[in-house]
């Protein structure tokens, strides 16, 4: 295993190639900071930090046709830009930004590195193939918990292109331009800051399509967020009530969330409406199943049930949907 630090002189920028950036807002001219890394396990790059996009636009998170995948983010030492590259078996990573350097220093955690795959057991067929042809999958930990609760909140009960289109909306309009060299046409923006999501006005949560339930959870948990971003260092149990004082996260929410900032591997996600169905016809053959049977079918991965979920998911035994699509809702009507 190696890693290394250091400064690297800022690219020039061609004028015509510049992201587009809110008027009074400059673009901020950062030495990049590098480090080199080589896990002791085989990883599948896109596989591991997947659960971080939140949609094809996603303007925190992108990837390049060179296999690199581009994250912004906002630290506790303030916005950052993070590259990472696998070639070979090697991690490359750039960052920019005041919080480049804790962005690298935890590049290891963000890649698995406190994930233990070995206390898995497959006891389905199903799950030992797919355990089998996914070598490189490994559960992350950002460390950050606002950044992955407050899209977990605009997914609560709206359609996945609802919510991915808030997400967009509202981050390029009121987060601010990530730091570095990031290819124009990524247009990465890093997410507003707590104070920034308490100010936005009622009628930009509508324009985005968000109703004043989510809208007001998000503001509850804005408000405490140094409260909430503590969670990260909790047990995940802790973790999830932590969180779910605030009125409006529950269950569903504190999952989706710690699964990403905390690598809970036994997190598993209830209220879904399509997993207890893909988990019951993995399983057992049984597109009925609840939340309820949906856990007894997991109860032998106790401890690991997330990762048998993700496993689930990526094997392809998922059941055609018969029932409707949730309906797309219309904010501005109401």
């Amino acid at each position: 295993m190696s890693s290394r630090f250091a400064p690297r002189p800022t690219r020039t920028t061609v004028r015509g190639g510049e992201t587009a950036i809110p008027q009074g807002v400059p673009r901020r001219a950062t030495t990049a900071r590098t480090r080199t890394w080589t896990p002791p396990y085989p990883l599948n790059l896109g596989l591991t930090v997947g659960p971080l996009r939140r949609g094809p636009a996603d303007p925190t998170f992108r990837t390049t046709p060179d296999g690199s995948a581009w994250r912004a983010s906002r630290t506790p030492q303030g916005p950052g830009t993070l590259r990472v590259a696998l070639r070979g078996t090697t991690v490359e990573a750039e960052a920019w930004g005041p919080g480049a350097e804790w962005l690298l220093d935890r590049l290891p955690e963000l890649l698995g590195d406190a994930d233990d795959p070995a206390a898995f057991t497959p006891r389905h067929r199903l799950l030992a193939v797919t355990e089998h042809r996914r070598p490189g999958l490994r559960l992350l930990r950002t460390g950050l918990v606002l950044e992955s609760l407050i899209p977990s909140i605009l997914e609560q009960k709206v359609t996945t292109d609802e919510a991915y289109r808030a997400w967009r909306l509202l981050v390029r309009k009121f987060g601010e331009p990530a730091p570095g060299q990031a290819p124009a046409q990524l247009r990465l923006h890093v997410m507003p800051d707590p104070r920034t999501w308490t100010l936005i006005p009622s009628w930009e949560w509508h324009k985005a399509g968000v109703d004043d339930k989510r809208a007001s959870t998000i503001l509850r948990a804005a408000r405490v967020a140094a409260r909430l971003e503590e969670a990260a260092a909790m047990e995940p149990l802790k973790a999830q009530a932590r969180l779910e004082l605030i009125p409006g996260i529950g269950p569903w929410t504190s999952a989706e969330t710690i699964q990403r900032s905390n690598g809970a591997p036994d997190a598993v996600t209830v209220g879904d409406l399509h997993l207890p169905g893909i988990v019951g016809h993995a399983l057992a053959r049984d597109r009925t199943a609840d939340d309820e049977e949906m856990l007894r079918l997991l109860a032998p991965y106790e401890g690991q049930r997330h990762r048998a979920a993700r496993l689930i998911l990526l094997s392809g035994s998922t059941p055609a949907r018969r029932q409707p699509r949730m309906p797309v809702g219309n904010i501005g009507a109401l």
